[in-house]
């Protein structure tokens, strides 16, 4: 079975794409950038806070979906630039503690220029 979920008080897709699709026990959770649910505009700011934001949304759609950051088997994060990562990386720790699932890093360009950070997830939840 699969279910399209849009939690509530989560960032509004800015597209035609779901915040999140359960698929038996995974969750897959689309790419977040540094938008503020309570605003549902964008957060800019340094590599650290704009981090910290996806990082939020993650865990807020994660939690709509019945699961949490713990449940988290694998993260691609996607920076505008590389050497980003050490700053990028201590945020990111902090989210996971000794949960750490498997990750990709790739240096990108975004549609949206003046993003510096998006991360994208897949979430085992079993129901």
């Amino acid at each position: 079975m699969i279910e399209r979920i849009h939690p509530a008080g989560s960032v509004i897709p800015r597209g035609p794409y779901s915040p999140a699709v359960r698929a038996g026990d995974f969750i897959y959770v689309s790419g977040q950038g540094p938008v503020d649910p309570a605003t549902d505009q964008y957060s800019y700011g340094d590599i650290q806070h704009e981090t910290r934001v996806v990082l939020n949304n993650i865990r807020l759609i994660l939690e709509g979906a019945g699961a949490s950051m713990a449940d988290v088997i694998k993260c691609n994060v996607y920076l505008v630039d590389g050497r980003d990562f050490a700053q990028m990386n201590e945020v990111y720790g902090s989210f996971f503690g000794d949960n750490k699932p498997a990750r990709t890093t790739i240096e990108c360009k975004f549609a949206n220029p003046q993003m510096k950070v998006e991360i994208d997830c897949v979430a085992y939840k079993p129901r």
